[in-house]
Formats: C-alpha cells, sequence, structure tokens
C-alpha cells in the first residue's frame, strides 16, 4: 500500500470547487453570510491568498487521514504491524482474496459521508452551539463538509 498524493491533492481541490458552488450567493452564500453574521464589508480585505493556500493545506490534511477511513486494505496492513514486507502469510491471503475489493467511488463515498455525518457534523455542532450559533449556520457549514468528505472519500478510495 503506497500513499497516492496525487489523489489526496485532487481530493483536496475538489473542496474548493464545492465551496465555489456552496456559498455562492445564489445557493447557501447570502444565508451563511447571515447565519454567520457577516456583511459584504466585513469579508472585504481579507488575505485571500492566504485563506485558499491554507484551506487546500488543511483540506489535505484531512484527505490524508481520510484515506485510512474510506480503504479497507490500510486496517489490513495496520493489523499486521504496518510494513507490507514483514507483514505475513495471513496478510498476504488477505490481500489475496480481498485486495481491491471495495475500491469504488461508491464505497468511498460511501465512508465519506458517515465521517461527515458521524464526526464532522458533531464536531460543528458543538463549537457553534458554544458560540451561539444558529442552527441554520450548523446546517450549511456541515452540509458543506458532508458532501466534500463524501466527495473526497470517494476520489481516495477509487483512485488510490
Amino acid at each position: 500500500m503506497e500513499v497516492n498524493f496525487l489523489a489526496l491533492l485532487v481530493a483536496a481541490l475538489s473542496t474548493l470547487v464545492v465551496g465555489f458552488i456552496w456559498y455562492n450567493p445564489k445557493v447557501f452564500g447570502t444565508a451563511w453570510m447571515n447565519s454567520a453574521g457577516l456583511t459584504e464589508e466585513k469579508l472585504k480585505g481579507a488575505n485571500m491568498a492566504k485563506i485558499y493556500g491554507l484551506s487546500i493545506v488543511f483540506a489535505f490534511l484531512m484527505a490524508f487521514i481520510l484515506q485510512f477511513l474510506v480503504i479497507h486494505q490500510w486496517g489490513a496492513l495496520a493489523a499486521t504491524g504496518g510494513d507490507p514486507d514483514q507483514a505475513g502469510p495471513a496478510y498476504q491471503a488477505f490481500m489475496a482474496e480481498h485486495g481491491i475489493k471495495f475500491r469504488t467511488f461508491k464505497h468511498g463515498a460511501l465512508h465519506g459521508f458517515m465521517t461527515g455525518l458521524f464526526f464532522t457534523f458533531p464536531l460543528i455542532a458543538i463549537n457553534a452551539m458554544f458560540e451561539r450559533k444558529s442552527w441554520k449556520f450548523i446546517f450549511i457549514n456541515s452540509g458543506y463538509w458532508i458532501v466534500n468528505l463524501t466527495i473526497m472519500g470517494g476520489i481516495i478510495c477509487a483512485w488510490m
């Protein structure tokens, strides 16, 4: 098992594409701005290169960890100590029988969706409740990440 850094980069970049659509004023952008207490004036003057650059870095970190959640073969390798050359016959037998099973976009998307729904949604909700944000804010931002993790999981699982 090798890490496919190009797949992780493409998965990370996909978050920008989803963001351009999701936060467009004709989709959820205006509702998000209102629920976040933002105005056009407050948004002006930001260092967008820094924001987008760091967003890609952080999305790449998420993609890196997501690969271990969407690709079952990583779990089999981890159970043997992590070195495929030292894994032994049980790992080799597992890989011979199941090596490429469940390595589809659909399967990765399912695990990405579950990660978004059962990990990211609660994380965003907890923070937002303490920040006294509305449920609209929570659902807009959580929905964005659920969609992103679904797409990222699909890309990673199908391409790795």
